[in-house]
């Protein structure tokens, strides 16, 4: 990871399409940005690991940010993936607690780094930002919520439904035989995200094939029946 100081200029561009201080004014941002370093992490390369003692707030400017937990096991459950103009680690700042969570690089990524004293302090001085931080963080429980109530309510082949429902809605392509589009993450990946293992998401996308419900060469996938299949992320 390598830490270095940037143009004021560049800072204070990434803080404009964030958030949290998208509503200051220039010469509040120039003002934060003199507080502000950036820092540039090769892809996979971790900023903070669950358990770390908090140093400060991230905002991602370039590329994207992994948030995970990890089991004793080694298992580990995607909490979110944070891409330009998110911020990270609201909570810890205001806390004082550890990060509650890891987070890894994903691809070639910068982010601008404000440390826990300086936020704390400029959330003093400008009472609407620490105002919108509890706005981002009720955002975040409500998806941590869902996130609990998924994985407890819900099977492996019903979380993988929904994720290929949910991408042939975003992502696919309406053709002669149905629905097309293209899995970005491996098998590996899909279970990280879906709080399982590999072997079980590769066990069940086989049977939704064999089922006839969709049909997959590689990464690509053919949804043949979209209604068929939401019909089967009801059926326990």
């Amino acid at each position: 990871m390598a830490i270095r100081n940037a143009p004021a200029t560049a800072v204070s561009d990434s803080l404009l399409r964030t958030q949290l201080f998208s509503g200051l004014t220039p010469a509040e941002r120039d003002s934060l940005s003199k507080r502000a370093a950036r820092k540039k992490y090769s892809d996979g390369e971790r900023l903070f690991t669950e358990g770390d003692q908090c140093e400060g707030l991230f905002v991602v400017s370039k590329g994207a940010v992994r948030i995970f937990k990890s089991s004793p096991s080694g298992r580990e459950h995607v909490l979110a993936v944070e891409g330009p103009g998110s911020s990270i680690a609201e909570l810890p700042v205001f806390d004082g607690g550890d990060y509650p969570a890891s987070a890894n690089a994903v691809g070639e990524t910068e982010t601008v780094f404000i440390s826990r004293q300086a936020f704390q302090a400029f959330c003093l001085e400008h009472p609407q930002v620490a105002l919108k931080v509890l706005a981002v963080v009720g955002s975040r429980l409500r998806r941590l919520v869902g996130i609990v109530e998924e994985l407890s309510f819900t099977t492996v082949r019903q979380r993988i439904i929904a994720l290929l429902l949910r991408l042939a809605e975003t992502e696919g392509k309406q053709t002669a035989r149905g629905v097309q589009f293209s899995l970005k993450a491996g098998h590996q990946e899909i279970a990280f995200e879906i709080g399982t293992v590999r072997e079980l998401v590769s066990r069940n996308l086989a049977r939704l094939q064999a089922e006839g419900l969709i049909e997959m060469d590689g990464r690509e996938i053919l949804v043949k029946d979209f209604s068929a299949l939401a019909a089967q992320q009801k059926v326990s």
